[in-house]
């Protein structure tokens, strides 16, 4: 039987900004009912960002994540991911520290440096309700996000020793590679959960030969040793999730990643984007993931292991 396609969904993250939409979730609470809902709907694994309840500018405190970490947990039963990402403008040291402080069963783990231009998302939106806004977006235009060979082992090794697992975000063929290099070392132990981003200016496109490529590197480097997954930004959310699935691998959505619904309409909600995605699943006559399968395929310590 084929295997189940594990749903993940990305909330709320720290590239959109409260005035591109509505249903961006900016609070705790609006960021735990975004997860919760996912996860009714059908995500295994959410993948979580704090930010500032007033402005809902990216926050990587500790103290901003707290509020909701227990009110997702207690509310469902999904594999709660915490990013090591956080914003492009942090340091490695404040993007690592509430996966430190609460040892999730998963954190997401950028797999090398590469350009990252938000910049364009300004001839869409014009009016930013708060100043950060329009800077964060500006100030992308000479931007590198950071992920040096040291910063990444940093990660590896503040992380590994509270048994917290890794989303291993790659942007770029050359990542594949890094994560390899750090799988040859002994530095990170099989499953590898591989998380393809596509579409990101400044990382790989999101043409189906992309999509491919991506895939068969990956194949040549790890084998069966690993659990492929994908994202596709903005527009490309859904046609790279088919692609993906098609090519038995999983998929994630989620605000985080695109607003949108569909051509023009924006998704109401996270819930509604883990609705799509079901959909495209068990269209292909696939089953999804429970989270605790999801557990089992990606080799978890379980929920019960977690300091929150």
């Amino acid at each position: 039987m084929p295997q189940k396609v594990i749903i993940t969904c990305a909330v709320t993250g720290a590239i959109h900004t409260p005035s591109m939409s509505p249903h961006l979730p900016v609070t705790p609470a609006e960021i735990a009912e975004a997860a919760i809902g996912a996860a009714e709907a059908g995500a295994a694994v959410v993948h979580l960002h704090a930010r500032d309840p007033e402005t809902g500018k990216p926050d990587q405190t500790p103290e901003a994540f707290e509020p909701f970490l227990k009110v997702v947990k207690q509310g469902c039963d999904a594999v709660v991911n915490i990013t090591t990402g956080g914003s492009p403008f942090m340091t490695v040291e404040e993007r690592v520290k509430p996966a430190e402080t609460f040892a999730p069963e998963l954190a997401s783990l950028n797999m090398g440096s590469i350009n990252f231009g938000l910049y364009p998302m300004l001839e869409r939106f014009k009016e930013f309700e708060h100043a950060w806004e329009r800077e964060h977006l500006e100030n992308s235009r000479d931007l590198v996000f950071r992920n040096s060979f040291e910063q990444i082992e940093y990660v590896l090794r503040t992380l590994s020793e509270t048994g917290t697992r890794f989303e291993f975000e790659c942007y770029d063929i050359a990542h594949l590679y890094n994560l390899a290099h750090f799988a040859d070392r002994g530095l990170v132990k099989p499953p590898f959960f591989v998380q393809s981003v596509f579409g990101i200016l400044g990382g790989i496109g999101a043409h189906e030969e992309d999509v491919a490529h991506m895939k068969r590197t990956a194949d040549r480097l790890f084998g069966k040793d690993y659990q492929w997954s994908v994202l596709g930004a903005g527009k490309n959310q859904m046609r790279v999730a088919s692609l993906a699935v098609a090519m038995g691998g999983n998929l994630r959505v989620g605000l985080e990643d695109s607003l949108w619904g569909g051509p023009g309409r924006l998704a109401q909600s996270n819930a509604e984007q883990v609705t799509l995605a079901r959909g495209i699943v068990e269209g292909l006559g696939l089953e999804i993931a429970s989270a605790d399968e999801a557990r089992e395929m990606l080799a978890l310590k379980g929920g019960d292991k977690v300091a929150f």
